[in-house]
């Protein structure tokens, strides 16, 4: 499997309501930090998770993250 495109080299740090998110994997939605079907053809899928309750969470900017879908610091080695 190739590596996953790298979005942006730092975490999109955003107000998110409660739901169901699609994190993008591949890194080449044009709706970062979120799936927009970009992945189709690829070997990487979107990563399903569940917000309860609002909260400011870091989302994985580079795609390297070995927390996902959140931000680990693997950027930093980039």
């Amino acid at each position: 499997m190739s590596d996953p495109q790298v979005a942006q080299k730092s975490p999109y740090v955003e107000e998110t309501e409660p739901g169901t998110y699609w994190w993008c994997a591949c890194g080449k939605s044009g709706d970062q930090p979120f799936c927009d079907g970009a992945h189709k053809g690829t070997a990487f899928t979107p990563l399903q998770h569940e917000v309860t309750e609002t909260a400011a969470l870091a989302w994985c900017g580079c795609k390297h993250t070995k927390t996902p879908p959140f931000c680990d610091g693997s950027h930093r080695a980039l």
